[in-house]
């Protein structure tokens, strides 16, 4: 009988949950793509979570980038909570392959890292075409990353914010001029005095000092205990410097998945907000 007991009240919560939007009614579908890119003659992987199993209902979409040494199905194994969180807050989550180190950019030295143009343009193209997204441009895309990927989501919507109309960085590495010989960043810019011109104006303060009239929903999220959360603070005190309106998260924490686990569930609210209030 305690057994029974039990099991029935168990039912009984998770009905509760459920009727509550606190467990998701239905499990989201997650797919993996290999997109063929023009401009890198190569096939990249993705991860897309989709929610439902309404074929005609269309979604925002939230791209959801790794760090240095990740790949496109880090997030999803590392967290697989993102699966519930592409459900609840009813949207599309890409998780695609950025290399090992490629920064998110198109480097300047090597042609087979172009994955700036790779991702504004061949995979938000494919994933329009593909999935039943929202059709209202930037309103209904969003990207955020943590580390490398905070960088590259910062660093995509800034320079194309006619596609991304909102943006994120968890733990984001966001100055290239502090690790210049670090984490492959000379591999993907080249010469650190020859092409120093990269280093400066592609980091997130100069980007932000040369579009002070960014108008954009930005949350940038860090630990205080992460071995760089120099750069975040760096950023975030620019941006106020500007008056650029953005939402700044501190709090104790490392460069650790611990972090970024709880700091998606933040974001994912927030860039729920945002398609929201797109409607």
């Amino acid at each position: 009988m305690k057994t029974i007991s039990n099991y029935c009240g168990l039912i009984l919560v998770i009905q509760l949950l459920i009727s509550c939007n606190i467990v998701p009614a239905h499990a989201a579908n997650v797919d993996t793509v290999s997109i063929s890119s023009n401009v890198m003659h190569k096939n990249v992987k993705n991860v897309v979570i989709y929610p439902g199993t309404d074929k005609t209902k269309r979604y925002p979409v939230l791209y959801l980038l790794h760090g240095y040494g990740g790949s496109y199905n880090h997030w999803l194994r590392r967290v697989p909570i993102i699966k519930e969180l592409a459900e609840s807050n009813q949207m599309i989550i890409v998780c695609p392959d950025g290399a090992f180190s490629s920064w998110y950019v198109d480097s300047p030295v090597d042609s087979t890292m172009r994955y700036e143009t790779y991702i504004y343009k061949e995979l938000v193209d494919y994933v329009d075409a593909h999935y039943n997204t929202l059709q209202n441009g930037n309103k209904s895309r969003a990207i955020t990353g943590y580390s490398m990927g905070g960088f590259g989501a910062m660093f995509l919507a800034l320079r194309h914010p006619d596609v991304f109309g909102a943006c994120g960085s968890m733990s984001g590495a966001l100055n290239l001029t502090h690790i210049k010989k670090d984490f492959d960043v000379n591999k993907r810019l080249g010469d650190t005095i020859a092409n120093a011109h990269f280093y400066k104006d592609w980091s997130i303060v100069s980007i932000a000092e040369k579009n002070p009239a960014i108008n954009m929903p930005i949350i940038m999220d860090c630990g205080t205990d992460d071995f760089i959360y120099g750069m975040s603070k760096e950023a975030h005190e620019k941006l106020l410097a500007l008056k650029i309106p953005h939402d700044y998260i501190e709090r104790p924490g490392k460069h650790d998945w611990a972090y970024w686990r709880n700091a998606i569930q933040y974001e994912a609210l927030f860039f729920k907000n945002f398609f929201e209030g797109q409607k």
